[in-house]
């Protein structure tokens, strides 16, 4: 999950380099680095830690020239450090950036110790550089051996290569991790996510599985999987460069926050009509598929798996149809037994997320009558692979720990509840009460940022805390799992969720003054079951934190803290009560000091293993 911007230009890319790797830094910041041919020299600058950092360094020692590549890195072989840092370098000769896992790299490794080569990293990336330069001594120019050496490797790779003997050439290569390439005029950009290249171009091409793109300033070659030539259609992007802007707000998780109802408004628009989801919003075959649908199989990962959690509960309880939820990682490594008539649905903000595209390959060679794609990004492989794509409009999304993304995720998959629920009885006018409901989530999640500086007040409380335990019943379990997952990723406060039912079966024994304790109460059929357990936690002197209907007699005393929230209908409750878990949990790890949008050894968009 490494980002990987280059360029070859008649202008110095150097600036063009550090602007997309500003913008790729959601992708990991344990170290950065640029590559610059200056003429045929190659000159190289690293960095431990942040974009930043690199900055300063390059304003004590400049680069300059129209081929470059950069990197800013997220470690998975060898610890953070200027050694590991990429871009590689093979004897001042070649330079090369990596996303991705080499799995054969320790074979690679031991060969080329034999012929000669020197390591100076840990990283699995070191054997790539090596072997191009190894092929470029057979007599092979830059292409050739990137061609060969891509034959040679096992695992996922986006690579950037150049020469000090070819400038003016960039080679890029991609598998099992995305990688595009930047359209303009008299020049070529490369990079892990347009994003990065909207300052200089909105037009792009999309590199497919196995592609390798051979670029200089006046044109492009691409070479499928088989090396032969193919042409990729160039793609405009609706992305606006602007999204990158804070809007006066102190971090962009606390902006993403706050741009909830319009994020879900967008997503909600041109999908209704007289009351109805047009469910040919989810793809032209989805009349075709939805009909078959006799059961759903959701695959995802982190805070998109929550999602699906959420989905299983409104499927089985609107639609009336089975669903099963499993984390991406393990699906793809067990015998799934597929019930007849089973639709598979995957859900990634980035679209790019390793473990869910292999899931998503995997199903597409199953017996599932199709699959479904829920996503964010218009320009992923996940949107490219599936059979049918509901695409979400967050925006983009820059903060590490998903806030719009979820919730539209959420809205996504209610409309995808209903459209499968008509085919089991469901009338126009309980489907019309169910999109009025959708279509007042704008406005009710603003009445709930109006608690903000409630929730302020509530942070403090936590500031010197360890640990927390998260309750929730039915659909509000995964509610309060995301909530502890958002409070352990950016406070670093250690927090687990329970069914809070559970709480007898084990974790009551960690209940203390020094435990605080999290519910998530609306009012529903389960609320004097939670109230039950929620006496538990006082009866051991457990501090509760309670976020409950407004309408409920929760009432504060000693030892209960309640955060009132408007009473909603039970369908949308969990998109509400997501909405306060994010922003207490936003305002504990501000008052302890961590840095919210880059919460350490983490990284936004996963794409490895």
């Amino acid at each position: 999950m490494c980002g990987i911007v280059g360029a070859v230009a008649q202008r110095d890319v150097s600036p063009i380099l550090i602007e997309g790797l500003r913008r790729l830094e959601y992708r990991g910041y344990d170290s950065a680095g640029i590559a610059i041919l200056e003429g045929d020299n190659l000159q190289r600058v690293r960095v431990l830690g942040k974009v930043n950092g690199l900055v300063q360094l390059l304003d004590k020692r400049p680069l300059g020239g129209g081929t470059g590549i950069a990197h800013t890195r997220w470690a998975t072989h060898g610890k953070p450090s200027v050694d590991n840092a990429h871009p590689h370098l093979c004897r001042d000769m070649v330079a090369l950036v990596h996303n991705g896992i080499i799995e054969n790299h320790e074979s690679l490794r031991k060969s080329q110790q034999q012929q000669g080569y020197e390591f100076y990293s840990d990283t699995d990336t070191e054997v790539v550089v090596n072997q191009v330069h190894a092929d470029l001594q057979k007599g092979s120019d830059l292409l050739q051996a990137v061609m060969s050496t891509v034959d040679k490797l096992e695992g996922a790779y986006a690579l950037g290569v150049i020469c000090n003997e070819e400038p003016g050439r960039l080679i890029a290569a991609r598998f099992g991790s995305p990688l595009v390439i930047g359209v303009g005029i008299g020049e070529y950009f490369i990079a892990s996510d347009v994003f990065a290249l909207l300052p200089v171009t909105q037009q792009f091409i999309i590199l497919e599985e196995g592609d390798i793109a051979d670029i200089h300033r006046d044109g492009i070659q691409i070479y499928d999987n088989e090396h032969k030539p193919v042409s990729r259609p160039i793609t405009v992007s609706e992305l606006s460069s602007e999204a990158v802007d804070k809007s006066g707000y102190r971090h962009y998780m606390l902006k993403e926050i706050f741009t909830q109802p319009q994020a879900i408004a967008n997503t909600l628009e041109g999908r209704i009509l007289n009351g109805r989801i047009i469910e040919q919003s989810f793809g032209m075959r989805a009349t075709e598929l939805f009909d078959k649908t006799q059961a759903v199989h959701i695959v995802a990962c982190g805070t998109s798996y929550h999602a699906g959690l959420i989905a299983s509960y409104w499927l089985e309880s609107i639609a009336g149809i089975p669903c099963r939820v499993e984390v991406a990682s393990e699906y793809r490594y067990r015998d799934a037994a597929i019930q007849a008539g089973t639709l598979f649905v995957t859900i990634s903000q980035s679209g790019e997320t390793a473990d869910t595209l292999a899931a998503l390959q995997l199903a597409k060679s199953l017996n599932y009558i199709g699959t479904l794609g829920i996503c964010n990004a218009p320009e992923s492989s996940l949107t490219r692979e599936a059979d049918l794509v509901f695409l979400t409009r967050a925006g983009h999304e820059i903060g590490v720990a998903s806030t719009k993304a979820f919730t539209t995720q959420l809205a996504a998959l209610l409309m995808l509840v209903i459209v499968l629920a008509r085919r089991q009885g469901l009338t126009d006018d309980a489907e019309k009460k169910l999109v009025s409901h959708l279509e007042s989530l704008p406005g009710k999640i603003n009445q709930v940022l109006e608690l903000n500086s409630q929730l302020l007040a509530l942070a403090e409380h936590f500031v010197n805390k360890h640990h927390c335990l998260y309750l929730g019943r039915g659909a509000m379990l995964p509610v309060a799992m995301e909530g502890a997952l958002k409070l352990k990723e950016i406070s670093y406060i250690h927090a687990e969720a329970y069914p809070a039912g559970e709480l007898k079966h084990g974790p009551l024994a960690l209940v203390d003054d020094d435990m605080p304790v999290i519910a998530v109460a609306p009012n529903n059929q389960l609320l004097e079951k939670l109230k039950s357990n929620l006496h538990e936690v006082r009866a051991r002197g457990g501090q509760l934190y309670v976020f409950a209907d407004s309408e409920t007699d929760m009432g504060e005393a000693s030892g209960i803290h309640v955060i009132n929230i408007a009473p909603v209908d039970d369908c949308i409750a969990p998109v509400i009560y997501t909405v306060p878990l994010q922003l207490f949990a936003y305002h504990v790890a501000v008052m302890k000091g961590a840095d919210v949008d880059q919460p350490r050894n983490l990284a936004k968009s996963v794409t490895v293993e």
